[in-house]
């Protein structure tokens, strides 16, 4: 490439940058890069970081040894092998997600989906499948989009392989904010299930649901037990955000 014809490809960034200047996604202040928060937002930012819950995922305020389950995994064992989240979802992380999912804010999703592939790098190494938690069909013509999808496919890259139709919600429930963990239950129980013609590709592999946010587990233990009841081997969860313990 010549050096005018390289100039003229830097002129259309450039101006880019003059005009809209990378701001962070939780204030809006100027930052030096682009999806990227102000040391301030940062700072108030809760990532999950070992020791946790080997199943769970909830972060444990000291060490107890690697392999160790929360009084939470042992009283009532998830259906899924292993979560993963990457932050404590509160305060900044919950607006993330308001923004990601309800204000078309898609350039959220790089910056969420980078900081989940480094707290579930090991889920990821294991997957032989990413499935997204899918939308009802009328909730995603409402909204144009869906964000578990969205992180699931930044996630992938190609491999493992990404099978956004390979899940499929049966009926349309209700929005599960404002119900208690029984009804949040109920409002998903038999919501999922695993295409015919999907069967194959999902039958005797590991497979690694996406979704947003872990509150009470309703929503993702009634896809995984879909996925099982397809076959599959084994199902890992992994969220942007999940709720501390006792908070659900």
């Amino acid at each position: 490439m010549g050096p005018l014809l390289h100039a003229w490809t830097l002129v259309p960034r450039s101006l880019t940058r003059f005009l809209y200047p990378p701001a962070c996604p939780g204030c809006g202040v100027a930052v030096g890069e682009a999806r990227g928060l102000c040391p301030s937002c940062w700072s108030t930012m809760r990532f999950i970081e070992r020791p946790y819950c080997e199943a769970l995922g909830l972060p444990f305020s000291f060490d107890l040894g690697r392999g160790f389950l929360s009084a939470e995994a042992i009283a009532d064992p998830p259906v899924f092998a292993r979560l993963r989240a990457a932050v404590v979802y509160e305060d900044l992380a919950a607006r993330l997600v308001s923004r990601l999912k309800y204000g078309d804010r898609t350039d959220l999703a790089p910056l969420m989906a980078g900081w989940m592939r480094r707290a579930g790098a090991e889920l990821i190494a294991d997957a032989e499948l990413i499935v997204p938690v899918p939308l009802h069909r009328t909730r995603l013509f409402r909204r144009r989009f869906n964000q578990s999808a969205e992180l699931a496919r930044l996630l992938a890259g190609g491999h493992p392989p990404f099978a956004p139709m390979a899940l499929r919600r049966t009926r349309r429930t209700r929005s599960q904010v404002g119900l208690g963990p029984a009804e949040r239950l109920a409002n998903v129980r038999g919501a999922f299930e695993v295409p015919a013609r999907e069967a194959g590709q999902v039958a005797g592999r590991r497979v690694l649901l996406v979704d947003d946010v872990f509150t009470t587990g309703a929503t993702v233990s009634s896809a995984v037990r879909a996925l099982k009841r397809a076959g599959a081997r084994e199902v890992d969860v992994l969220v942007f955000a999940r709720v501390a313990a006792g908070r659900a």
